[in-house]
């Protein structure tokens, strides 16, 4: 998913660059670099607290393609696919998150 975050995102005004392509990105790649810094913890509170954080990453590039969708950057299909993504992703990440507080 990170990866067709960076190719949507490269396609968007290099006004943006600072703005919400940079933001996008920096949620996109913080998503699966947490996962695996969690996972090389000791403890299943660090890993869920690393996990959690993980999801914050996932809604705040919910949010951001929303944005970006209104701002009409990029292309329709791709945002479909993202989404759909990004929608398993969360849902993934919510199901761990539920085995290991438990």
């Amino acid at each position: 998913m990170a990866v067709k975050i960076y190719h949507l995102t490269s396609k968007y005004p290099s006004s943006e660059i600072y703005g919400i392509t940079s933001q996008m990105r920096r949620a996109a790649i913080s998503i699966p670099s947490n996962i695996a810094e969690g996972r090389g913890r000791k403890g299943r509170k660090e890993y869920l607290n690393f996990l959690n954080i993980a999801y914050g990453s996932a809604t705040e590039l919910e949010a951001q393609i929303d944005i970006a969708k209104e701002l009409r950057f990029g292309d329709f299909q791709a945002y479909q696919e993202i989404e759909a993504l990004l929608l398993e992703v969360m849902k993934m990440l919510g199901t761990i998150r539920s085995k290991i507080a438990s």
